[in-house]
């Protein structure tokens, strides 16, 4: 132990103090402008109690930093909160949170939040490789790509559903690919057309087909219809 000096309200060290067993204060602070070390070989455990019981307790071991308490908190020097978790819920209160592994983030509940983007050098996916996504808005859903294309996939029904609105698709150009074409009843003598237009015909059920640009909306046989 270094020298000892007594003074008002407790003592001061001056050197390093090694300590055998347990150390108990109520407050341990550095001389003005010097640092504070604190140094172990094995850990280093720092806990709080409630008469006999730990309410919380710092561990610091060789591999791993464990901190056990009913709430933690990561506050910058202004006192806002960046970081907030408990039994219930984690809260980043930072402006942006950025997953920069390759991997991604991977999410086994819900996610709440008003914005999901990434940079302008990457793509950002959205996968679920085994079950359902949704994506929910009380006031509305934005999907958008500022420099390049959206792409949306699945293995079977891709479906847009307005329940009180409309679906509004609002581009220059747009295309409808593999959609079938029904083959016209004969009537008389068959004009061949190698016009590339074609009409666009709707089904009762909704279902979209074209047909030759000089017939009806209409198939041949029951074996030819696309309404099926």
């Amino acid at each position: 132990m270094g020298d000892i000096k007594v003074v008002r309200g407790g003592f001061e060290v001056h050197g390093s103090t090694i300590v055998h067993g347990n150390l108990i204060v109520t407050d341990i602070a550095s001389r003005d402008s010097e640092p504070i070390v604190f140094d172990s070989f094995n850990n280093f455990t720092i806990n709080t109690r409630k008469g006999e019981e730990i309410i919380n307790s710092f561990v610091l071991e060789r591999n791993k930093l464990e901190c056990t308490s009913p709430s933690f908190q990561v506050k910058d020097s202004a006192g806002n909160m960046l970081f907030s978790a408990d039994k219930n819920e984690v809260v980043v209160g930072a402006d942006v949170l950025s997953v920069t592994g390759k991997g991604g983030a991977i999410f086994n509940g819900s996610v709440q939040t008003p914005l999901v983007r990434t940079d302008s050098r990457n793509e950002l996916s959205i996968e679920s490789f085994a079950r359902s996504i949704e994506i929910l808005g009380a006031i509305g859903v934005a999907l958008e790509s500022r420099a390049g294309d959206l792409f949306a996939s699945c293995l079977l029904d891709l479906r847009l559903q307005s329940t009180e609105g409309t679906i509004q698709l609002d581009a220059g150009q747009l295309y409808l690919k593999g959609l079938e074409t029904a083959k016209a009843p004969e009537s008389g003598k068959t004009v061949v057309s190698k016009s590339e237009i074609f009409q666009l015909c709707v089904c009762s059920n909704g279902k979209l087909f074209l047909a030759p640009p000089d017939g009806q909306c209409v198939f041949e046989t029951d074996s030819n219809n696309v309404c099926k």
